[in-house]
């Protein structure tokens, strides 16, 4: 099976064939053509509040590390010791004054240059075997990575992620909570899956109290299509929210700020907020959800009292890894200004339910009975969309083997 032979046949704006979907062929052809070539979403910023403070993601073969200098700077590196290869983090998260390797204590600072590594000769150069960066750049308060040799030019996101979030007060948020699920699935099911809400009235109750399935606002389309979005944009925007649909180059990334249901000013069951006094600085509870995606790792959304933002990893063929933020303001209190259940209880239940969607999703697609169907075009635009940006990905990066940063 070629996968690029596969999306060279595929119609125009259609489905992806079966066989692009969890098998070891596609995982490769993903890896080299999108997973080592595209920015990454490493994780929030609060998540690498202070120096010291770091992160992990294995992408593919290479394990990763994201970390806050003692300048303040975040930096990312190859999660490999420079003496025998040794793993250097192997938590998800933590905080360390050095990084120092489990296997014969070599030990890094935060910047990744190598400080002591015992009984090395009198000529060994210590300058020479600091750690291998990582592409690495924050902004708008997330922090993103890649693996190329040479990066593509990130600088549109950031700025434009800023400005949205601002109202935000990103800088302020903590990490309240951090949930990490493994979906057996393909990864653009996980991607394709959040991309619609055709599924969403019949597989998430919870969610479906605040957040409208109107397709006109959650679509690939502009918000402003559908009279409330229109109105809650020109609403928003005139008390200094940006909130305008604003789709970068490409179609790799989506700003755009929406509605709730009526009188719902947050994801939680009756609609109320989940944190008491919100996100200081915002105009009014009842501001919707600012979003956004960028693919292929990342979906992101900015409420008036938290913010939520999710990372997605190939585990491998079929296998796919889920993990999610809740932030707060630094001032909020669990268990004075917000419960922790109640924070999370409306995106831990649709987590899971999505996770048994796109799971009974990879065993259909995986049939050699399986032949894709045609899109909605009313519901299932955001599909077509990513479907179509992941097509034109592959397609670009297949004319020719791209150099890694680590080669």
């Amino acid at each position: 099976m070629d996968p690029l032979a596969l999306l060279h046949s595929r119609r125009p704006d259609g489905p992806l064939p079966g066989p692009l979907y969890g098998t070891p062929e596609a995982h490769a052809a993903d890896l080299a053509g999108i997973w080592t070539q595209e920015w990454l979403l490493a994780a929030p910023s609060a998540a690498l509040a202070e120096p010291g403070a770091y992160v992990t993601m294995q992408v593919g073969p290479y394990p990763v590390l994201a970390i806050r200098g003692r300048d303040g700077v975040a930096r990312a590196f190859h999660n490999v010791c420079r003496h025998r290869g040794s793993r250097l983090c192997g938590e998800a998260s933590g905080r360390t004054g050095r990084v120092v390797c489990p296997y014969h204590r070599w030990a890094y600072d935060l910047d990744g240059r190598l400080l002591w590594a015992k009984d090395m000769g009198e000529g060994f150069d210590r300058a020479g075997h600091g750690l291998l960066p990582v592409h690495c750049r924050e902004g708008g308060g997330l922090v993103w990575v890649c693996l190329a040799a040479e990066a593509p030019d990130l600088a549109p996101l950031l700025a434009a992620t800023a400005r949205y979030a601002a109202p935000h007060r990103m800088e302020e948020m903590k990490v309240a909570h951090v949930s990490t699920i493994v979906e057996r699935c393909d990864w653009k099911l996980t991607l394709e899956n959040n991309r619609e809400c055709y599924h969403c009235g019949a597989n998430h109750p919870s969610l479906c109290r605040t957040f409208d399935e109107d397709p006109e606002l959650v679509g690939s389309e502009d918000a402003e299509a559908a009279p409330a979005g229109r109105a809650h944009v020109e609403r928003c925007e005139a008390a200094g929210l940006p909130s305008r649909y604003l789709l970068g180059p490409q179609g790799q990334w989506r700003l755009v700020r929406i509605p709730l249901v009526p009188g719902a000013v947050s994801y939680t069951l009756d609609g109320d907020a989940a944190v008491r006094g919100g996100i200081p600085g915002m105009p009014f509870p009842d501001a919707g959800t600012l979003l956004l995606f960028h693919y292929p790792n990342s979906w992101n959304h900015f409420l008036s009292d938290h913010t939520l933002h999710f990372r997605v990893l190939p585990r491998g063929p079929g296998e796919t890894e889920v993990t999610t933020w809740w932030l707060v303001h630094r001032d909020a209190r669990e268990g004075e200004d917000y419960d922790l259940g109640r924070l999370t209880e409306v995106w831990e239940a649709t987590n899971a339910e999505d996770r048994h969607v796109v799971e009974e999703t990879q065993r259909g697609v995986a049939s050699p009975a399986f032949r894709p169907g045609p899109y909605s075009v009313r519901q299932e635009g955001g599909v077509r969309q990513f479907v179509d940006w992941y097509a034109g990905a592959m397609l670009r990066h297949a004319g020719g083997p791209r150099r890694l940063a680590a080669e």
